[in-house]
This record gives structure tokens, C-alpha cells and sequence, in this order.
């Protein structure tokens, strides 16, 4: 399990060409949208006597009306057929929808325009199933990109040449995606044999079907749905947040804009340095955290009062509050990118890989219901009498309750979230060799026991769910016992003490290697007092008896100063602020090898003197 720079990948063909037909994509999504969005909200005259109100939320529904009539199509044509061939004809389809844009544009015609709003979210629709498939074990499927709506929102508002500037641009964007298209790897048909089902409804019904037989997934995608209602009714506001209750003109909409995008792609960014390099779902509950705190202080800065009366992009720079609505918009992204990403790697790795398209198109229809909802929810509260600066305070509240009521439905969201919390706010933890861990396949790993949170703190090191053999009674303590439970451990008792509870450890222990995990085991069966390794028993070799499995030692340094070691003195080190502690790993043993002795020693030479 190696570690590396996400940024690595760039360079490679199997992911950089891919990214980049991403990218631009994005991009041209951000160019077009976002520039038809600040026409319509400070031009409207210019191409129709309807309100921008209403043509805001027009705009909206025709972007996301394709997602609900064509996902499902969509998913099974990206499990049916090679994807590099697929990701080159919607690419082609996007040059055309753009130079369809680029008349509407030139020509100040609506509908053409709105009618390639409408074929650009079919566009959008196709892409989906096929770039979350392409490579699912990877990080990089943000949908905004830091800037994409700086360009878009620039172009348009230049006097005597911005529209053609966008016009352009959007077409450019589409032949170089197609260009690139060319240069992504093969990537086989997962299903080849799949008979396509035309009909958008029985469709439908069948990938969501798909997308619930996996519980952990399919409410994971609808967490990835709540963010998007949450994104949607919030960037749905900016144009007129800006200009109806900030007085602004049409450079503060692209200045919210970049700022969202770009908070958005930084905590993708910090996402995966802060999740070291794994899926962390532990981040999760940290992003809804940030999205209520920072939606509701965004709500209150939103209502406060700018000193001066007409607000320039100079004028609202100046101003405090200015400051505080930019840094609540960066925030909100930040964490959003801390929420979401999880969440998508979650869905892509845990997804069934002969329907992992056909579920990601089931996400996205589920994206798009929740999107819709966000519009008539805001159009509900609007009609209610509420502000813009209400409607988002009102959007934080629900996300805190939202949010609640996901976490108690999937508590492996907060078990990983107190983990995370362990290793980031209490421990500095310095891993070694983590790399020796499989990334697949089973095997036990054999660990001296230091202290109640050892099982916590390797849970933390490994990327690999590990179900933990512990003492019964270290099982049942308060508090511990909410991660040891969701965490599948594996409670166990002597002989002596409960001897049927040793043979159902026994008989657990031998299902969750023939399924493939890792059983992490503590050979010393309890506690040290004294700081000092216990010697190891012999319960390894009846698990490898049953199963001949790796075994893999490791050692932990540092927890002996810690307040949940039987440590006497540890009341004394308590005054040490985010101590150091280390784990180490060593080269797997394979089980004709292990004694108990040979284990120990092992053990004993990772840890060295420091306990």
C-alpha cells in the first residue's frame, strides 16, 4: 500500500489525458453556464420581456431535465461499450452543442440558447457514468475546478467583444477535449453482453435497484445527493444575492463564483493529503460540520449592510463584510470538498464493477431529483416571504439535521470521523512501512497492546478496515465500545472465564479471513502495567491452523505516556500537548514461519527502547 502524490498521476497516460478531457469539459460546462447566468440576471433585456427570476430557474430545470431523462441510458451504454471511443463521441457532441451555443450567443436568441443549455446537460448526462467508471480507484472527480467560472464570467461582461469571447472560447475548449480524448487508454467494457433498455423509466427503476443493494452505497449517494441540493440552492442565489440585496455589479457574481470553485477544488486538494491518501470517511461529518457553520455565518454576513450605496468590485473589497462573505464562500467550498469526495470514492470502490456505470448513473438521477427539489424548496420559501439571506440560513439548519440523520444511519461515518479526530486533534503519528499491509486479500496483523485507543490509532494508519480480536471487557467500555462495534471487532475471553464465547471468536475470526479482511489480533491478551511487551500466546496458531494466512507484525511506541495507558505516572506527561507516536510495520511472515516466540521478537525489535 504505497503512498504517493496524487499529482503523479498527471504525468501518466493511464490518468493524465483522461483528466484533462475532465478538465476541459468542466470548464466549458462553467464557461457557457456561468455566462448565460450573469446575461440573463444583469441583461435580460437584451433577449426577452420574462423576469430573471424566472429564467434563472428555467436555466436550471433545463440543465437538469436531461439527467433524469437520460442517466439511466447513459450508464448502461458506459458498462456495455469500450469508454475511450464513448468519451470521444460526447466529446465531439460537446463541440457541436457549442458552436449551436455560439449562435445563440452572436445572435441574442434565447431559445437557441436555452436549447443548448438543454443538450449540453444531455452531454453532461452521457459523461457522467463514463468519467466516475473510468478509473474509481482514484480521487480526482471534482466537478468544479478553482476558476472554472472565472473565465466564463470575465469573457462575458467585456464591452463589444465578451460574447464573442465566450463564443470562441467554448469551441476551442471542445476541440481540445476531443483531441485528448484520443490519447485516454483502452479501457474494456465491464458488461459486454448487456442488452440496452431504451425505456427511460424501466431503466431508471433498474439502476436504482442496482444503487440499493449495497446500503453503505446507496446512502452514500444519497449523502452526494444532499450536497448537491445544498450546492444548487445555494449557487442558484448568487447572481441575485449580488445584485438585489448586495447592490453589485456583475463582477461580484464572478468573484463569488471563483471563490466557491476554488474552495471547492482546495478541499479536494487537502482532502487527500488530510485522508493520507485513503478513503476517509472520518471527513464527512468534518465537511457537514464547516457547511452548517460557514452557511449560517454566510447568511448572517449576506444580511448585513455594505457602507456604500453603489458596490463595485473596489467598493466591496474594501468593505469588512466583503471579507467575510469571501471567506464564508472558500470555506463552504472547503469543506464541501471534505464532504464529497469521500463519498464518491466510497461509492466507486464499493460498487458491484459490472454495474458500477449503471449505479453512477443512478447517482446522478438521484442528483438531479435533489437539485429539483432544491429549486421548488426555494421557490416554496421565496413565496413565503422569505430573503435571500433567510432561504440560506435556512438551507444551514437543514444540513445539520440532514446530516444527523445520515450518521445515525450509517455510524461508520462517525467511527471514522473519532478516529480521524484521535490521530489529527490528540496524536502526531508517524507511520512506517505502511506500504507492507496488503491492499487486498487476507491476513492478520499482530500488534503489542499499550493502551485502550491502540486499535483506534492503527485503524487510523491503515486504509483497510481491520476487524479487531479484543478482550471482552476492553470491548464493553463506554464510548470505545460505539467504534469497536461498528468497527465489526471481534470480542474474545479466556478459556476459563466463557469458553463458548472463545469458540464464537474463533469461528468469527476464520469467516472474516475466508471473506478476504484483515483480523488484527493483540497476542499478549491484555494490557501491559508495566510498559514491557507480556509474552505472546498461542491463539495465532489455531487462527492459522484453520487459516494459513500472512502475518504481518507491528509495533507501537509512545502510548505507554498516554492517559488511556495503565501508565501510573501518566498524569505527569498529561502537560504534553499532541505527543508523538509511532507505528511501525514489518515484512509479513507467512504462516508455515510463525511461532508465538518469532512474532515477539519481531515485534519487540520494531519497537525498540521507546515505549
Amino acid at each position: 500500500m504505497s503512498e504517493r502524490s496524487q499529482f503523479r498521476l498527471l504525468g501518466e497516460r493511464r490518468f493524465g489525458p483522461f483528466f484533462g478531457v475532465q478538465f476541459l469539459g468542466a470548464m466549458n460546462d462553467n464557461v457557457f453556464k456561468q455566462a448565460l447566468v450573469i446575461l440573463l440576471a444583469y441583461q435580460t433585456g437584451a433577449f426577452t420581456a420574462l423576469s430573471s427570476d424566472l429564467l434563472q430557474n428555467m436555466a436550471q430545470a433545463l440543465f437538469i431535465l436531461p439527467f433524469l431523462l437520460f442517466s439511466a441510458t447513459a450508464g448502461q451504454l458506459a458498462d456495455k461499450y469500450e469508454k475511450r471511443d464513448l468519451i470521444t463521441l460526447v466529446v465531439a457532441l460537446e463541440l457541436i452543442i457549442m458552436l449551436l451555443g455560439a449562435a445563440g450567443l452572436l445572435m441574442k436568441d434565447l431559445t437557441i440558447l436555452l436549447v443548448a443549455l438543454f443538450l449540453g446537460g444531455t452531454q453532461s448526462a452521457f459523461f457522467g457514468p463514463v468519467k466516475y467508471a473510468f478509473l474509481p480507484q482514484h480521487l480526482q472527480e471534482t466537478e468544479l475546478v478553482g476558476g472554472n467560472a472565472l473565465l466564463g464570467g470575465w469573457l462575458v461582461i467585456q464591452a463589444g467583444w465578451g460574447i464573442a469571447g465566450v463564443a470562441l472560447v467554448t469551441c476551442l475548449l471542445a476541440l481540445a477535449g476531443i483531441a485528448l480524448s484520443r490519447l485516454v487508454p483502452l479501457s474494456p467494457p465491464p458488461d459486454p453482453g448487456l442488452r440496452i433498455d431504451w425505456n427511460p423509466v424501466s431503466a431508471t427503476l433498474r439502476n436504482l435497484s442496482f444503487a440499493t443493494r449495497n446500503r453503505t452505497v446507496f446512502l452514500s449517494i444519497l449523502g452526494v445527493s444532499w450536497f448537491w441540493f445544498y450546492g444548487a440552492m445555494l449557487v442558484t442565489q448568487f447572481p441575485n444575492l449580488a445584485k438585489n440585496v448586495l447592490g453589485g455589479a456583475e463582477t461580484i457574481v464572478t468573484l463569488l463564483l471563483i471563490v466557491f470553485s476554488l474552495g471547492i477544488g482546495a478541499g479536494s486538494l487537502l482532502c487527500e493529503r488530510l485522508s493520507g491518501h485513503k478513503v476517509e470517511l472520518g471527513l464527512v461529518p468534518f465537511g457537514s460540520i464547516g457547511l452548517t457553520v460557514f452557511g449560517a455565518d454566510l447568511a448572517l454576513a449576506s444580511a448585513t449592510p455594505f457602507s456604500a450605496p453603489a458596490l463595485g468590485l473596489a467598493e466591496f473589497l474594501r468593505d469588512p463584510h466583503g471579507w467575510r462573505l469571501l471567506f464564508d464562500l472558500c470555506a463552504i467550498g472547503v469543506f464541501g470538498g471534505f464532504y464529497i469526495v469521500p463519498l464518491y470514492a466510497l461509492i466507486q470502490s464499493r460498487s458491484e464493477p459490472r454495474q458500477r456505470s449503471r449505479i453512477i448513473a443512478a447517482n446522478n438521477i438521484l442528483n438531479a431529483l435533489f437539485m429539483v427539489a432544491a429549486a421548488a424548496i426555494a421557490v416554496a420559501l421565496f413565496a413565503a416571504g422569505l430573503s435571500i439571506p433567510q432561504l440560506i440560513l435556512v438551507l444551514a439548519l437543514m444540513n445539520a439535521a440532514v446530516a444527523l440523520y445520515i450518521y445515525s444511519l450509517v455510524p461508520e461515518f462517525l467511527m471514522r470521523f473519532m478516529v480521524w479526530l484521535l490521530i489529527h486533534s490528540v496524536y502526531r503519528l508517524k507511520k512506517l512501512n505502511v506500504e507492507r499491509i496488503p491492499d487486498e486479500g487476507p491476513a492478520v496483523l499482530v500488534c503489542n497492546h499499550v493502551s485502550y485507543v491502540d486499535a483506534l490509532v492503527i485503524s487510523a494508519a491503515c486504509r483497510r478496515p481491520i476487524r479487531w480480536v479484543m478482550d471482552h471487557r476492553i470491548f464493553r467500555v463506554p464510548l470505545l465500545s460505539f467504534f469497536f462495534r461498528t468497527a465489526r471487532a471481534i470480542p474474545i475471553a479466556p478459556a476459563r472465564e466463557n469458553p463458548e464465547l472463545l469458540e464464537r471468536a474463533y469461528e468469527r475470526i476464520g469467516q472474516e479471513l475466508a471473506a478476504g479482511e484483515l483480523v488484527g489480533i493483540f497476542p499478549e491478551g491484555r494490557l501491559t502495567t508495566d510498559g514491557n511487551m507480556a509474552q505472546f500466546r498461542g491463539g495465532i496458531m489455531r487462527i492459522l491452523k484453520d487459516r494459513p494466512v500472512p502475518v504481518i507484525p507491528m509495533a507501537l511506541s509512545g502510548l505507554w505516556r498516554s492517559l488511556f495507558a495503565r501508565n501510573p505516572g501518566k498524569l505527569q506527561h498529561a502537560r504534553h500537548l499532541f505527543p508523538r507516536i509511532r507505528l511501525a510495520i514489518g515484512d509479513p511472515f507467512g504462516p508455515q514461519q510463525v511461532t508465538p516466540e518469532k512474532l515477539q521478537a519481531a515485534v519487540l525489535e520494531l519497537r525498540g527502547a521507546w515505549r
